[in-house]
């Protein structure tokens, strides 16, 4: 790409990407930091070795587990399900980026797509799908990375922490909302990947019905001060209170 040009912006869950910083945070004294595990999978064999040879070399707080050139060597390895999985559109088997991303997603692994295929409408079904950022391959990988650590929550300050895990309850006291059978089951559906639409049509009720349901779990959560208004937030929240 000439240098005068700016690469795309990438998708991100809940709005935009922090940049710069490459290095790993520092954990706070007394907290050993646990490195978060990454899976790469693309077909392009030269690519996905370099890759992770500047991962290894790069960032100290992830550790590359796994690397698969097809989905199927990715699901069947021993090594999966990883903590954060980065993902290629552009694959030989026919399996949608729908049901990659939701594979992921129900097997506790965050999903990045990353791709030299960037078109509204995939960037619409991944993120409708689950995956909590969708990036072009034209960005160099420290912006990846630095996306990859904002999405798992690796802020400077904070112990790395995986799968959005939460404190144990004696370090940290929070407050759950009463929710009804109907805002607890869309708060699970929605969270473990499925579009507000999809909800409905697995409750069995109106699109309508399931955005209100969704929006009550919301308020609850805020009048509790646990922010919950954007998706990754509301994950967190289900994680941390069992609904996954």
């Amino acid at each position: 790409m000439p240098e005068h040009e700016q690469p795309p912006a990438p998708t991100v869950i809940g709005g935009a990407t922090r940049g710069g910083r490459t290095t790993a945070p520092a954990a706070p004294r007394g907290l050993p930091q646990r490195a978060v595990r990454l899976a790469l999978l693309d077909d392009h064999e030269v690519l996905l070795d370099s890759m992770a040879s500047w991962l290894r070399a790069n960032a100290p707080d992830f550790e590359v587990a796994l690397t698969a050139t097809s989905w199927l060597q990715l699901v069947h390895s021993p090594a999966f399900p990883t903590d954060l999985v980065l993902i290629d559109v552009q694959l030989r088997e026919p399996v949608s980026i729908e049901a990659r991303v939701r594979t992921c997603r129900a097997a506790g692994a965050t999903v990045i797509v990353l791709t030299g295929l960037d078109t509204p409408d995939l960037r619409d079904r991944a993120l409708r799908a689950g995956a909590a950022a969708f990036l072009g391959k034209s960005r160099p990988l420290a912006d990846v990375l630095a996306v990859a650590r904002e999405v798992m929550g690796l802020t400077a300050g904070r112990a790395v922490q995986r799968d959005w895990r939460p404190l144990p309850r004696a370090a940290e006291q929070v407050e759950r909302p009463r929710l009804s059978l109907g805002e607890e089951a869309a708060l699970r559906l929605y969270a473990s990947g499925r579009s507000t639409n999809e909800v409905a049509v697995e409750m069995h009720v109106q699109f309508e019905t399931a955005k209100t349901y969704l929006r009550r779990v919301r308020e609850k959560y805020a009048r509790v001060n646990r922010p919950a208004s954007r998706k990754v937030d509301l994950i967190q929240r289900a994680t941390e209170d069992g609904y996954l």
